[in-house]
């Protein structure tokens, strides 16, 4: 038992490790100041907010799809700009079942629920976004979203070729 208690505490101390080591290159995800964040979260956000966006050909959302499933071998040579006017995702711990997200690009809202909303809420806390809430909803929200993806930097697997900037909130 007490073996089961030192590794339930080493796999709780690596989580807060790779959480903290996530969140350590945002700057200023508290401020009204844009946040920048690259690598791996950068891919991870464009990867989730791609597929919603009516901005990106089809070619584009497919180059970020076969990125973000770890496939640097592409076809599709040129940088591709992720872009958002607003995110905002909402969960419950009152209503569990609920997670939605409404992601606005330009005139058009996309709404989420499920799965794919909780990818996007997961992914927005990775990249440092602040939690708000109020009785009984947790909502994380970022605006300005750009994200550019470099396929042929990522090809080099060097940890470059991703780079978004935000504003948290709004």
């Amino acid at each position: 038992m007490k073996l089961t208690i030192s590794k339930l505490t080493i796999s709780v101390s690596l989580a807060g490790a790779i959480l903290v080591a996530g969140v350590s290159h945002v700057a200023g995800a508290s401020g009204a100041t844009p946040s920048k964040i690259s690598g791996s979260t950068a891919l991870a956000l464009a990867g989730v907010i791609a597929p919603l966006s009516p901005l990106l050909s089809g070619a584009e959302k497919k180059a970020v799809a076969m990125l973000f499933a770890a496939n640097a071998d592409i076809p599709y040579k040129k940088p591709i700009v992720v872009t958002a006017d607003r995110i905002v995702c909402r969960t419950s711990n009152v209503d569990i079942s609920l997670r939605n997200c409404e992601v606005t690009f330009g005139k058009k809202v996309k709404t989420v629920n499920g799965s794919t909303a909780n990818e996007i809420f997961a992914t927005e806390a990775l990249a440092g976004i602040p939690p708000d809430g109020a009785a009984g909803s947790n909502f994380e929200s970022l605006s300005k979203l750009s994200c550019t993806i470099d396929p042929n930097a990522i090809r080099q697997k060097d940890g470059s070729g991703a780079d978004c900037t935000f504003q948290p909130g709004n």
